[in-house]
């Protein structure tokens, strides 16, 4: 079994099956024509129930093969431009290099003796990161497994930092359409999710900051304490951007921690074109980034920053078999001194890797395409008369459902969109999402496929409108 093991014996062992793999996926790629095969949950978990994990195959090529048949055929491909659903974007092939090298090398990015050069190339892409945001000198932050945990741990940091006896007192201020994350946070954090304030938004989406200097002055007058207010930049349901400015404003009036989450419209900050949309979000205590989101990272590949490196020390925990506090005094870096995480992946690698073949213009045009792409989607929906489109994207989110021309029946129209999407999937045409409006059920491209055009959304919202109208026309035959 230690021919397994990856050293100096087994080099080419490792040459031969990893090159073996990348085989597999690349002939995969080249080959699928759809995002999904349609395969059901009652299709494919016999096949995945039946392998008996205490009889290896002993083979490579056999476990490939076999891999085949309970994956890679059926899996759902984020590089597809049909893929238009949720938050996965195509990775870019410097990074993939990057989880090869990571993988095998396998740093862990806890403490210096672990991971050396590693810790100096994440703390480099930390500062690059905060530049880019402009936080000032002061800054500093950490990479983290995604959006949640960075918003956990900037929430951690702002309760630390309200300075309360009575965390009871504690309230998070939120637009009714940030991540779920931030009452989940409160959950995690002892603070319950009635902790969390949830402030109306406008019909573009975006934080009403006259609502919530209203909700600040409550909070006042009633005796608590305003711990924070998340601002968002780039909501997963419609890619709205909160107003930053005015926020930040208002952060500073009332002395309350600003954090921002921009998990995704962090590829703002490479932008070439529409960086001026996160104008203000220089001024935050706090920032979330997924580069896994806009920066065409594969998973995981997200970081949490913030305006000052002293108030990481809220996550700081010291163990004399790890890292003593002495090592602080000796400047020995070591990174689980930030992070709420011991052992963590040298993610940072793939973006690194990323910046020096392709640099921050090459990230920036490709999240500038999927923007644009998303504006001209916009005009699409918004000049055909069989959809029913909710704001004009800000990033690159298209919200909208069909709207069928001979039926009135709310409940009926909703029913027809859920058909829509479910027969969609189950096709394997291509894949969106859905979620809830005003309590009524709408359709979600997310664009982050720089290979999708106009002429694939026009195609798939005409497969929307076929399945929709086939559900309708099967209704009213059951009816009649």
């Amino acid at each position: 079994m230690r021919s397994h093991l990856l050293n100096d014996l087994t080099a080419e062992h490792y040459r031969r099956s990893v090159t073996e793999g990348v085989e597999r996926v690349a002939a995969k790629l080249a080959t699928t024509d759809r995002p999904f095969t349609g395969v059901t949950v009652d299709a494919l978990s016999p096949l995945i129930d039946g392998i008996d994990l205490d009889r290896p195959l002993h083979d490579t090529t056999a476990v490939l093969d076999e891999l085949e048949d309970v994956y890679l055929r059926d899996a759902v491909y984020f590089h597809h431009p049909r893929y238009l659903a949720h938050l996965n974007c195509p990775v870019v092939i410097p990074a993939l290099l990057g989880e090869a090298v990571l993988t095998a090398v396998n740093s862990s990015l806890d403490t210096w003796d672990q991971s050396a050069g590693g810790t100096l190339i994440e703390r480099k892409l930390i500062d690059w990161t905060t530049a880019r945001i402009g936080l000032g000198e002061a800054a500093d932050g950490v990479f983290t497994s995604g959006g949640t945990q960075s918003n956990l741990q900037a929430l951690l940091l702002a309760r630390e930092e309200a300075k309360t006896d009575s965390p009871a007192k504690l309230r998070i201020f939120a637009s009714e359409v940030s991540h779920f994350s931030v009452k989940k946070s409160a959950k995690l954090l002892g603070l319950g999710q009635d902790a969390v304030v949830s402030v109306p938004v406008g019909q573009d989406k975006r934080m009403q900051t006259v609502a919530l200097a209203r909700e600040l002055e409550r909070c006042k007058n009633d005796g608590l304490v305003p711990m924070a207010v998340v601002a968002t930049a780039g909501t997963t349901d419609f890619g709205s951007i909160d107003p930053l400015p005015e926020i930040a404003e208002l952060c500073e009036q009332y002395g309350v921690w600003m954090h921002v989450d921009a998990a995704y419209g962090c590829g703002l900050l490479a932008s070439l074109k529409h960086r001026d949309r996160i104008a203000g979000i220089e001024r935050a205590d706090s920032v979330t980034v997924d580069y896994h989101k806009s920066f065409f990272q594969p998973v995981s590949s997200s970081a949490v920053l913030v305006r000052d490196a002293a108030t990481l020390r809220h996550a700081t925990y010291h163990a004399e078999y790890l890292n003593p506090r002495r090592m602080v005094e000796e400047r020995i870096p070591n990174q689980v001194d930030k992070s709420l995480q011991t052992t963590r992946r040298f993610d940072a690698l793939k973006l690194w890797m990323t910046l020096r073949t392709m640099g921050a213009d090459g990230i920036g045009e490709l999240f500038d395409e999927v923007c644009d792409l998303a504006a001209e989607g916009w005009r699409l929906l918004a000049a055909d008369p069989r959809f029913d489109v909710v704001v004009q994207p800000s990033l690159s989110t298209l919200v909208f459902r069909h709207i069928p021309a001979a039926v009135t029946d709310p409940a009926e129209i909703d029913r027809a969109n859920l058909y829509a999407r479910k027969a969609l999937f189950a096709s394997g045409d291509a894949v969106v999402a859905g979620t809830k409006v005003g309590g009524r059920h709408y359709l979600k491209f997310t664009l982050l496929n720089p290979e999708t055009t106009a002429a694939d959304i026009a195609a798939v919202l005409d497969l929307i409108a076929g399945h929709a109208e086939q559900y309708l026309g099967e209704s009213l035959d059951r009816a009649s």
